[in-house]
């Protein structure tokens, strides 16, 4: 995508409109690379707008929610908070590219992106 879109490095990404949707395309696969064997991704969306990026079902049954939030003050969106009252994960988190993970209330973890890679390797 950055190729067609003549986007040549980080600093030019980084102030270009496509850099949401890179960020989220870029955890969704990083994600989808360590998901163990049996596990199973998805995408979740109602007509009224809730809405999950991706939805994780691991083996043994635990679902995991995520929502990707490019900002370094992630804050998940109302249609996420939703979206998780509908399904009932065992667990919910927005990825965001910073260093630590903190609780945002309400059930939901921000997280960094290798952190999570490493509780969905271990099915966790």
């Amino acid at each position: 995508m950055h190729a067609l879109l003549h986007i040549p490095d980080l600093e030019a990404l980084l102030a270009h409109p496509v850099v949401g949707a890179s960020y989220e395309g870029f955890v969704v696969e990083n994600l989808l690379r360590v998901l163990p064997e049996g596990g199973e991704a998805f995408f979740y969306r109602t007509r009224a707008g809730a809405e999950v990026d991706l939805v994780l079902s691991l083996p043994g049954g635990r679902m995991v929610a995520v929502e990707v939030k490019r900002s370094l003050a992630p804050k998940p969106s109302r249609g996420f908070l939703e979206a998780i009252g509908d399904l009932a994960p065992q667990a919910a988190y927005v990825v965001y590219p910073g260093k630590e993970a903190f609780p945002l209330g309400r059930g939901v973890w921000a997280t960094p992106l290798k952190a999570l890679m490493e509780n969905v390797g271990r099915g966790a």
